[in-house]
């Protein structure tokens, strides 16, 4: 279990709450850690900014406080995101003036469909096939199940919020 917990961890860092419920469940951390390697990894053809626009979303929507948290203190800044795109992704829509990449506002229609109705109007594809190439929205439309799934777990495991890792409540409504 120790070896499979550093593994998923940067060096010398101990293992967040989440990845110490999942490995209860030894085989199943095993096979879930390549996915999430692929996920957070240089292979995802999203950029840095792209995967945590669709991450972030999603968590908010799910109403994953853990797992939101955990990504706005890690990888908020190094994607650059504003206090007011984190604000907007957590309780604001994809037409807040913050947004003004169509790919970014695209990004969060996504996310929001997919959340809501577990599908993609025919429209909205269409649009999304103007700024994102195949392989693009294969991800996002994995990336945002994928971090579905996490929330789900942590939610319903009832995983403790990290440590200095920001709330909801700390976000301003704007």
């Amino acid at each position: 279990m120790a070896a499979q917990l550093a593994a998923m961890m940067p060096a010398g860092a101990p293992p967040i709450g989440l990845f110490r419920t999942f490995a209860r469940n030894l085989p199943m951390t095993a096979a879930m850690s390549h996915w999430g390697r692929y996920e957070l990894g240089r292979d995802l053809t999203l950029t840095l900014r792209e995967r945590e626009i669709v991450i972030l979303r999603t968590c908010a929507r799910c109403g994953c406080e853990y797992e939101w948290g955990v990504h706005v203190m890690v990888f908020a800044d190094r994607a650059a995101l504003t206090a007011a795109e984190i604000a907007s992704l957590t309780r604001g829509r994809f037409d807040d003036p913050c947004w003004t990449a169509a790919r970014e506002a695209t990004l969060i229609q996504l996310v929001d469909a997919l959340h809501d109705s577990s599908d993609i109007a025919d429209e909205l594809w269409r649009s999304a096939r103007e700024v994102f190439d195949e392989r693009q929205l294969l991800d996002v439309l994995l990336l945002c199940g994928w971090y579905h799934a996490i929330c789900f777990t942590a939610r319903a495991a009832r995983v403790d919020l990290e440590p200095g890792a920001p709330r909801f409540a700390d976000i301003a409504v704007g």
